[in-house]
């Protein structure tokens, strides 16, 4: 085996079930960061609560609940990407840099396309 592959399971750390606990635990965490530090993410849990029960009372199929309910869980799994590529571009460095501005709009980008997929699949549905 290769020593880049052998060093990179070493870092991984634990395996078979007490990694599958591991990697929960940094889930949690990772969540419990979003919503403590991320107003945009706080607002995105909002908007779920109100719109998945919403979803559930509405007199559509099943595929269509489903979709409903899928599109505006896209938006906070969006925004923790996005959350994550600023905090690392922060961590790198908090210079002003063309490539680090560039880094951040791409993913406010992507948080912007998943609100106008919320939108366009809620109209669709309930229009």
């Amino acid at each position: 085996m290769p020593s880049d592959l052998l060093d990179s399971q070493a870092l991984k750390g634990q395996r078979g079930l007490r990694r599958i606990l591991n990697a929960t635990g940094y889930s949690f965490a990772g969540l419990k960061a979003a919503f403590v530090g991320e107003a945009a993410f706080r607002q995105l849990v909002t908007l779920n609560l109100l719109l998945i029960p919403v979803a559930c009372l509405l007199d559509v199929s099943r595929a269509e609940r489903a979709l409903l309910i899928a599109v505006v869980l896209l938006a906070p799994l969006v925004e923790l990407l996005n959350s994550a590529i600023e905090a690392t571009v922060d961590r790198i460095s908090l210079e002003l840099h063309p490539l680090s501005k560039r880094a951040k709009d791409m993913g406010s980008a992507a948080q912007m396309l998943a609100l106008v997929l919320i939108s366009a699949v809620w109209a669709t549905i309930l229009l």
